[in-house]
């Protein structure tokens, strides 16, 4: 077993004017510790627009910074927007080459879908097409790192002419390949793929073991196709942790933090109706901060109950406050 660090940068208000330069130095330094301590993985999200629960929209720029800090520590996308309305797949190739030619060869490369209505509506994703964006992103840049020349691709989401794409990475033909799963058919589905599964600790052992057992016999069966260039089994599950020598310490320390992570994963994908630049999702500042503060008591789920929740979220109304549709008219859509 391998242990690795999990980064959303998340910001509950109030804010400050320098409150996310602290977030990212204070980051930084948390890695560089990681590194010398021995820790294996740094894992760091793609997310767009999530007030308070996710400022990382540039995470390749971020796992850069930690590659000049850091010596052998892996650098993983926990993950990588794939549908090309976010990233095309060519630029996915380049940075994910580059940040593995700057990190000498570190990078663990998570591929995703999205979930959220904020997200999608602000790039012009449809949930229901967003599976098949994902695939179609996820296997052509894999070709592009791994071919020379790439020969060109014309698509349902994305059409490119034959192109050498420029720079290839340390580790041939790329990176270990991974997707974000958050219930037992997506973790199938990494393993039809040949890619390693990132998931979610909602799991007792008992279902949990069934499911390694499931995902593994699938990497040996003949269901196994890779999307990519090379066969990465492994799997990956997120949990929280707070660590101290009194355990009363490491759950006061803890307890807060991980209260919010399950409540604003559950604002942005359950219950919440957010206001762009006006909501406070946490009890901040503003005329809705009591009611803020109320949900948030009523939604403060452990984690592995809030993810259990997620893969129930299908028809759930995680949404954008109606008063703000006029500014994206796809920006009220269902999540998947």
């Amino acid at each position: 077993m391998k242990f690795g660090l999990f980064y959303e940068h998340q910001l509950p208000q109030p804010w400050g004017e320098e409150s996310e330069l602290r977030l990212y130095q204070q980051a930084l330094d948390q890695i560089e510790l990681a590194d010398r301590l021995g820790i294996d993985y740094v894992w760091e999200v793609e997310h767009h627009f999530l007030e308070e629960y996710s400022h990382s929209s540039a995470p390749e720029v971020f796992l850069a910074a930690c590659s000049q800090r850091t010596k052998r520590i892996r650098l993983g996308h926990g993950i990588t927007l794939m549908p090309p309305n976010y990233n095309h797949p060519a630029r996915v190739a380049e940075r994910i080459a580059t940040l593995d030619l700057v990190s000498n060869g570190r990078v663990e490369w998570g591929t995703g879908e999205s979930a959220t209505a904020v997200e999608m509506g602000g790039f012009g994703v449809d949930p229901d097409d967003k599976r098949a964006m994902w695939e179609e992103g996820t296997r052509e840049a894999a070709n592009m790192l791994a071919m020379r020349p790439y020969p060109g691709f014309q698509g349902r989401w994305f059409d490119m002419p034959c192109r050498n794409l420029v720079p290839k990475a340390v580790q041939r033909p790329h990176p270990p390949m991974w997707v974000a799963c958050s219930r037992r058919e997506t973790i199938h589905l990494a393993a039809r793929n040949g890619l390693g599964a990132l998931t979610f600790s909602f799991l007792d052992p008992d279902q949990a073991a069934k499911w390694v057992e499931e995902y593994y016999g699938i990497i040996k069966s003949d269901e196994c196709v890779p999307i990519g260039h090379r066969v990465n089994p492994n799997i990956a599950i997120v949990t929280g942790m707070s660590c101290h020598p009194d355990e009363g310490e490491a759950i006061r320390r803890g307890l807060d933090g991980f209260r919010f992570f399950g409540y604003s994963l559950g604002y942005y994908v359950l219950f919440g109706e957010h206001r762009p630049g006006r909501a406070a999702v946490s009890a901040g500042q503003g005329p809705i901060a009591g009611q803020c503060r109320a949900r948030r008591h009523r939604h403060s789920l452990p984690i592995a109950r809030t993810s259990g929740a997620l893969r129930e979220s299908r028809h759930r109304p995680g949404h954008v406050h109606p008063a703000e549709r006029h500014q994206s008219p796809r920006a009220y859509l269902r999540v998947a």
